[in-house]
């Protein structure tokens, strides 16, 4: 008599952000990388708090997006210089993300920007997935993002060129988003618009990647905010010194027509 026993089976775990590497060990590219970042999260938080009190969303800042397992890890990854996640935990279980693991979280970035670098043909390289032999070819970093990650917009940013290109995922591919006359890229999800602002942001003049809302108003940094409400509050203090001042001279004026009238031997009524 023979028997037959099934094969055991092997469940392999994939690894989440807490067992994957969160740095390839790269520099980043110059001084404007982090300071850009920084004034892009800075300025929308407000409006992003008004469109999830739940707080469900997440900011990713030159980290990696796994989108596929391979040897070393961090083949399998892009580090977007900013990207935003709608719906999803600020931190999962608690712990801080090292990194956004698309195969844990499932949900795909609604934003992706690039700060590019060089003459920006590394953000906009379309060369496809390919296997020769056992040697894997990384695809382009604009093939992963339309074709894998799939953020629904995509955006090179060129501080160099004072210009950003932004793109649309419809029906798969990605097509250019056509400037407004205000010449900024609707970002209709958000609520927002993206564009080049000129001015001074810590301590450099540079034509800055910026958010503006619907109607055309640039959102403000924290420390804009505080300085405008500085202001603000300067304005209304000269104002209500002003009408001090009125007041006193008014009430100056009418004891000196109290006086003349008096002189005149009439008794003022008031």
């Amino acid at each position: 008599m023979t028997s037959t026993t099934n094969p055991p089976t092997i469940l392999t775990a994939l690894p989440d952000h807490t067992q994957l590497p969160e740095s390839d060990g790269t520099f980043v590219k110059n001084f404007q990388e982090h300071p850009q970042s920084i004034l892009l999260t800075d300025s929308i938080t407000p409006s992003l708090q008004q469109r999830h009190p739940d707080g469900n969303y997440c900011i990713g800042q030159d980290c990696g997006i796994y989108w596929r397992l391979t040897d070393p890890p961090e083949r399998g990854a892009e580090s977007p210089d900013w990207f935003f996640v709608p719906n999803v935990p600020a931190t999962l279980n608690g712990i801080v993300r090292r990194s956004y693991v698309l195969w844990q979280e499932l949900i795909s970035p609604l934003i992706v920007l690039e700060f590019g670098s060089g003459d920006g043909s590394e953000e906009r390289d379309r060369k496809p997935l390919s296997r020769s032999g056992q040697e894997d070819v990384k695809p382009g970093k604009f093939w992963i993002y339309e074709n894998v990650i799939r953020p629904a917009f995509y955006g090179i940013y060129e501080v160099s060129r004072a210009r950003v290109e932004v793109y649309h995922l419809m029906e798969g591919e990605y097509q250019l988003v056509v400037e407004n006359d205000r010449g900024h890229y609707p970002i209709t999800p958000l609520g927002v618009e993206l564009g080049i602002w000129q001015g001074r942001y810590q301590n450099m003049e540079l034509p800055w990647l910026r958010w503006w809302d619907s109607e055309g108003n640039l959102l403000l940094t924290g420390d804009e905010r505080a300085e405008l409400e500085s202001q603000r509050a300067e304005l209304e203090s000269q104002r209500a010194e002003l009408e001090r001042q009125r007041a006193q001279r008014a009430e100056l004026q009418l004891e000196q027509l109290r006086s003349q009238l008096r002189s005149a031997g009439i008794e003022p009524e008031v």
